[in-house]
């Protein structure tokens, strides 16, 4: 198995190898306006689902992500930590990790995401999400 060395991107851990065959997906993105339930400033909800799969030779374990948000008011917003929705999940050669979660906004932003964890040699893999966009419905009145 071949391992390509990365240039630093803000969303990539330090010191991690991408591995050939594994790879994330955005499969849907759903906008909800959260009126109450979300803070007056980032009243937007995008729910995002992704399907990691491992097409490599290598048994994969995620221990975490990394996401760089872009707001359109040119801030940027980094959140990192440890696991995936709680979880650290195991992925064989052929298998696939789904789930689903959410960003809030005040403002279109791009999303950026990474998972990182390590193979069955020891060796530290990430994976990168490509980059999607979190555009905010316009309403039509009238």
């Amino acid at each position: 198995m071949r391992y390509i060395t990365v240039q630093f991107h803000p969303a990539v851990p330090a010191n991690s190898l991408t591995l050939p065959g594994l790879t994330a997906r955005l499969d849907r993105l759903v906008y909800h306006h959260g009126g109450k339930s979300l803070p007056e400033d980032q009243p937007h909800a995008f729910v995002y689902f992704i399907t990691i799969t491992n097409s490599s030779d290598r048994i994969v374990k995620l221990l975490g992500r990394k996401w760089v948000l872009r707001q359109a008011d040119g801030s940027r917003v980094v959140i990192e930590g440890d696991k995936i929705v709680g979880e650290t999940p195991r992925i064989a050669p052929g298998e696939e990790f789904s789930y689903n979660s959410y960003h809030v906004t005040g403002t279109d932003a791009r999303a950026q995401g990474s998972f990182h964890g390590v193979d069955d040699l020891g060796h530290r893999i990430h994976v990168m999400l490509p980059e999607f966009e979190m555009i905010i419905p316009t309403r039509l009145d009238g």
